[in-house]
């Protein structure tokens, strides 16, 4: 899969740093050595944080700046990453999908980026280009209907958007029959060094929790 940053995104974040891990894995219900991992790291943001101090976070705060660069308004359609991590530090368990949206919820929470994650056999087209949502762009967020995506970065396939950083697209969501996994870091700080490390460390736990397999790393 090819990956374009268009001139759209680079005007208003030149220093952007994306890398995207592809892999064959098997899914799962749950895992739970996964989710002794997960409860761990929620036990400390608990500690460390609330729900101001977490838009502090490098990935956090840069994926809202894009946002309002973008003309959105990051507190009204939250980046997943800081979603997640304020539902936590609210006190309020987490949402258990499957082992594969699990593990990508644990990376997201862990480093602070939006990741998304997709079933790579359900793209069409051998290119995702990441550029700024249109108006009445049409985009069905997963568990959201429909989603205004005016003003939000988006990745496109040759059909349309498929994943943004508050909800990838139902299109291309992950289930538990996915076999081909495409999950994508948005380092919207410019972190190259992190970035990679979230990458890395993706490529940990699909291979301890879903028998990962053929793993790739692609930095773009």
């Amino acid at each position: 899969m090819n990956i374009i940053v268009s001139n759209e995104i680079e005007s208003v974040c030149p220093q952007f740093a994306g890398a995207a891990v592809e892999a064959r894995v098997v899914n799962t219900p749950r895992s739970e050595g996964l989710w002794a991992e997960i409860d761990a790291l929620c036990e400390t943001y608990k500690q460390q944080f609330d729900t101001t101090t977490i838009k502090q976070l490098p990935g956090v705060e840069a994926t809202r700046r894009v946002y309002r660069a973008c003309g959105k308004d990051p507190s009204r359609y939250r980046p997943s990453s800081e979603a997640l991590i304020r539902r936590v530090v609210q006190g309020k368990d987490l949402y258990q999908i499957d082992t594969l949206v699990d593990l990508i919820n644990l990376a997201s929470m862990k480093f602070g980026y939006s990741i998304g994650g997709f079933d790579a056999d359900k793209f069409e087209g051998d290119t995702l280009t990441l550029g700024v949502g249109r108006k009445d762009e049409p985009y069905e967020g997963i568990g959201r209907g429909i989603l205004n995506i005016e003003g939000m970065p988006v990745y496109r396939d040759s059909r349309g958007g498929v994943g943004t950083p508050t909800s990838d697209n139902e299109r291309t969501k992950i289930e538990l029959s996915t076999t081909h996994l495409f999950v994508i870091v948005n380092g919207y700080d410019g972190n190259r060094e992190t970035v990679n490390a979230n990458a890395l460390y993706i490529k940990d736990l699909l291979e301890r929790f879903a028998e990962g397999k053929d793993i790739q790393i692609i930095e773009f």
